[in-house]
């Protein structure tokens, strides 16, 4: 009878939801005594609705979800459009209401499944709809794996994927950085300076080079210089004097930079390293006054590795290696400040666990060769050595800076060795009746520090 009020309830679409052509919809079954349950319906395709009794009109709360047509009077063809909720009415001959269906448009899950077991075989990955969205959960093997499978999510319910998926595996990176340099360095100058006068004047008459060594030489000084040796003669004549002034230098220099900071961060997390201080630097604020800011210097290490597929590993890294640079100064607010040597490096590489790539490398090589003289009188032979002066250095740095990364995962801690470990602290009798000192000194002076290192510049 018409006042048997059709009640919703869903049997046969329950158990599973397949993919199927557009002409084989499912049918489902709208049965009277029980409150309806949501009718799902997937997005783009198409369900039957029976009903055991007839019906004479039906409308859809919002058809941009669902579309919906009489295919008698006691089916109808709903068809899914946009994923979300929707209220399907069904009412009798005579204006009462049969039952309200609650449709659901949920995104096309089954050709999703498919598509993610051709593009990603063999993970385990779960599909479920939540809402209108796609919910992903189980175990991936790597993030390229994730990736891919958001990626294709993503189209099939754009911005309404969420992920519940893990990264099986090694997901831990350590990163092995050495940074070498070598710095050689010669210098070499030999100079000449001429002077005259008269005696008791009360200066030169003339000179040439350097002028406040020759002025203390002739005037009965001692010699001046700055340079590694010297040579001054003063010869006189009557009340005429000359001097002559050699100065000679040669240096030779070699400076040596190793470090080798080891850093481990897991997959797509920062991590940062300093060994060394801060510098403090004076810096005038708003108000006037003189406010303290502080540097940091020395062997800097930041990177975030992301472990894409196996074992192989992209680094976006930061690395850099700074010192106080002594020999420049600068001036402020009656504060004395020194510069910084800094070699630094930025970049972004890939490569697999344990190989290492340079990413960074200086051959840099200057050359000084100075010839002063005086005018025409450095142009006589051999009479012109004492008018000029000539200066030759060459400087040559190498540097190199190799990244090595390595899948690391945790171990049991009596298994690590600290440099501390080695170190004994001696005992009042060891020390002052022994005279043994069994430490870290002790370790250093065994070492071997012969042989040939660094590099030979013709």
């Amino acid at each position: 009878m018409i006042g048997n009020v059709v009640r919703a309830g869903l049997i046969g679409l329950a158990a599973t939801m397949v993919a199927v052509p557009m002409a084989r919809s499912e049918v489902l079954r709208v049965m009277s005594g029980s409150v309806s349950t949501p009718l799902a319906v997937p997005m783009n395709r198409a369900v039957v609705v029976e009903s055991e009794s007839p019906f004479a009109e039906l409308s859809i709360a919002n058809p941009g979800i669902a579309d919906i047509s009489t295919l008698s009077d006691r089916s109808i063809y709903v068809l899914g459009k946009a994923p979300g909720r929707t209220t399907l009415t069904l009412l009798s001959a005579d204006g009462r209401l049969m039952t309200n269906v609650e449709v659901q448009v949920t995104p096309d899950i089954a050709e999703f499944k498919e598509r993610l077991r051709q593009v990603l075989p063999g993970e385990t990955i779960e599909v479920r709809t939540a809402n209108d969205g796609i919910v992903l959960s189980g175990t991936v093997s790597s993030i390229g794996s994730l990736d891919r499978a958001l990626e294709l999510a993503q189209r099939y319910a754009p911005e309404r994927v969420s992920n519940l998926m893990n990264v099986g595996g090694t997901q831990q990176v350590m990163l092995q950085v050495r940074f070498a340099e070598m710095q050689r360095s010669v210098s070499k100058n030999l100079s000449a300076s001429l002077g005259f006068g008269a005696s008791g004047s009360s200066g030169v008459s003339g000179a040439s080079g350097n002028i406040d060594g020759i002025n203390n030489l002739v005037g009965g000084g001692t010699v001046t210089t700055a340079a590694a040796g010297a040579l001054g003669a003063v010869l006189t004549r009557g009340s005429f004097e000359m001097g002559i002034l050699l100065e000679a230098l040669e240096s030779k220099g070699m400076v040596r930079t190793l470090a080798e900071p080891n850093l481990t961060a897991l997959s797509g997390q920062e991590a940062s390293f300093l060994a060394g201080g801060e510098y403090p630097i004076p810096v005038v604020d708003d108000e006037g006054s003189i406010a303290i800011e502080y540097k940091p210097f020395g062997v800097e290490l930041a990177f975030i590795p992301r472990v894409i597929d196996g074992d192989i590993i992209n680094l976006e890294m930061s690395a850099s290696v700074s010192a106080i640079d002594t020999t420049v100064t600068v001036q402020n607010g009656g504060f004395s400040v020194n510069a910084f040597k800094r070699r630094e490096t930025k970049t972004t590489v890939e490569m697999r666990d344990g190989e290492s790539f340079a990413i960074a490398g200086l051959l840099q090589d200057d050359f000084n060769d100075l010839n002063s003289q005086v005018p025409w009188l450095g142009d006589i032979p051999v009479l012109g050595a004492l008018f000029r002066s000539a200066e030759y250095e060459r400087r040559q740095t190498e540097l190199v800076i190799i990244v090595t990364p390595h899948l690391v995962t945790p171990t049991r801690g009596d298994a690590l060795a600290l440099p501390t470990d080695r170190v004994r602290i001696p005992t009042e009798a060891d020390l002052f009746l022994r005279g043994k000192t069994t430490g870290a000194a002790a370790e250093v002076a065994k070492q071997d520090f012969t042989g040939s290192y660094g590099y030979v510049m013709e």
